[in-house]
């Protein structure tokens, strides 16, 4: 057993007293735990496998405000998420980067009623977009961060334009747009790294993995998994953060019948392998439309190529992984985008799959259910605030709402904000880290690779590692 692990343990042994415990060690569990412990609360987090092991390992790797939202009419959640797109860049440049998107075009007004009929809640399954309903959505993409830019405004380009920037784009497209997004190049570690944010701001706070939470009478019970302990805590409130799962953690901790909460969709993605792919994008991320109506993505990672996704509805929360259709069909969408370049199923290296924690809905589309998020609280003697929905994007401006829900219940005021705090090796990181890089290879003697890849993992921590 570590001794970080011995510590939490006998931490637990010591005092099981906690204004709130936190269920579900993914991105949004993580969030609430940290921000309630910022302001001076006694926090207990309790992930049942590895921290940010669900759906919150298996994102898009898209920091993003939601383009196609603006077509559902959602334009809070737009705002919110282009807020916290930008507050990313700013907290976490060393694993949140600024991700041009380039958007194939076949014609000028397809889509516009449908997108439209949408907007009026009418719709249904999208049709092919064009350059009329592109072009309005990217103008307010714009607008809604005029007063706070960090990324460029989006352009257009013509076909010659198109072509010569990205001639294996399919013949099709007629022109293109360009607008920026950002992309993460490590989630997970960005949920470490908050993790151990809270261990050096709130060491009262304990997070703990492979343990669970049980509900006998009035009783809560914490059960070690790694030692089979268990240990009686007493929480003033519970935070349910376990996403697909919130409606089992709520059976099992709440007495009676409740309403369903949640509807999972199944999201792969693929890691690809495939040179000529990787130069024909460009430096950019393409995104574009399925012949199902089904938003798709492929953009340079780690030296290869990331593409996805799929969208499949998931009526049990369970482990997933991508089965071969969805690799079929995820290689169809590419070969239609760019049909010049070869792309064999061999060249997968590494596929993902989780499922998305999407608010319940019977949207029979299931592009058109919300990414939105939104708190419940269930009633009694030990209220449980359930995080119902949300993404990858928000999760700080959901921890937050979250945890000032609880602040409310337990009658304490806010401290802190977390809107402009660094995270991890994001403190004091430079504008230009190749700065940071020669440092690191003048004291500690490392080759340019090595600082490079020290810093591209662990930002300004680099230094504490090498």
């Amino acid at each position: 057993m570590s001794e970080q692990r011995k510590q939490n343990l006998a931490q637990l042994t010591r005092n099981a007293a906690f204004d709130a415990v936190v269920v579900g060690g993914g991105v949004n569990g993580i969030g609430v735990y940290r921000d309630l412990s910022l302001q001076g609360l006694r926090v207990l987090l309790i992930e049942r496998n590895d921290f940010c092991s669900g759906c919150s390992a298996a994102p898009s790797r898209m920091i993003h405000g939601g383009l196609r939202y603006l077509e559902n009419g959602e334009f809070d959640l737009v705002r919110e998420s282009l807020f916290e797109r930008d507050a990313l860049l700013r907290n976490a440049p060393h694993m949140v980067r600024p991700l041009p998107t380039v958007i194939p075009i076949a014609s000028w007004f397809s889509g516009t009623l449908n997108a439209a009929a949408q907007f009026l809640g009418r719709g249904g399954k999208p049709a092919a977009r064009g350059a009329v309903p592109i072009k309005l959505g990217l103008a307010l993409y714009d607008w809604v961060t005029r007063k706070r830019r960090v990324l460029p405004k989006h352009r257009f380009h013509s076909g010659a334009q198109t072509r010569r920037l990205w001639p294996a784009l399919t013949d099709k497209s007629r022109r293109s747009a360009v607008y920026y997004d950002a992309w993460i190049s490590h989630p997970e570690r960005l949920c470490v790294e908050l993790l151990r944010d809270v261990a050096e701001a709130a060491p009262g706070s304990v997070a703990l993995n492979y343990a669970e939470i049980e509900l006998n009478g009035n009783i809560f019970r914490l059960r070690d998994g790694l030692t089979g302990a268990t240990f009686e805590i007493s929480p003033k409130v519970v935070v349910n953060a376990t996403g697909a799962w919130l409606d089992d953690t709520i059976a099992a901790l709440v007495q009676g019948k409740t309403e369903r909460l949640v509807s999972g969709t199944k999201g792969s993605h693929l890691i690809i392998d495939n040179a000529r792919l990787y130069d024909a994008l460009n430096g950019h991320m393409a995104y574009f439309e399925n012949t199902d109506g089904r938003v798709c993505i492929v953009f340079p990672y780690q030296g290869k190529v990331l593409a996805g996704s799929t969208d499949i509805r998931v009526e049990k929360a369970r482990r997933v992984r991508c089965e071969d259709d969805e690799r079929d069909y995820i290689l169809g969408a590419l070969r239609l985008v760019f049909p010049k370049v070869a792309i064999s199923a061999d060249e997968v290296v590494f596929s993902y799959s989780g499922i998305r924690p999407l608010p319940h809905s019977d949207q029979d589309f299931t592009g058109r259910i919300s990414r939105g998020h939104d708190i419940r609280r269930l009633p009694g003697a030990v209220p449980q605030f359930c995080m119902v929905g949300g993404k990858w994007t928000t999760f700080r401006a959901f921890a937050e709402q979250t945890a000032d829900a609880v602040l409310s219940s337990l009658v304490r005021n806010r401290r802190v904000s977390t809107r402009d705090m660094a995270i991890g090796g994001g403190r004091q990181f430079p504008d230009d880290p190749s700065v940071l890089c020669r440092q690191l290879q003048a004291q500690h003697a490392l080759p340019p690779n090595r600082a490079e890849q020290l810093i591209d993992r662990y930002g300004t921590r680099a230094a504490e590692l090498a």
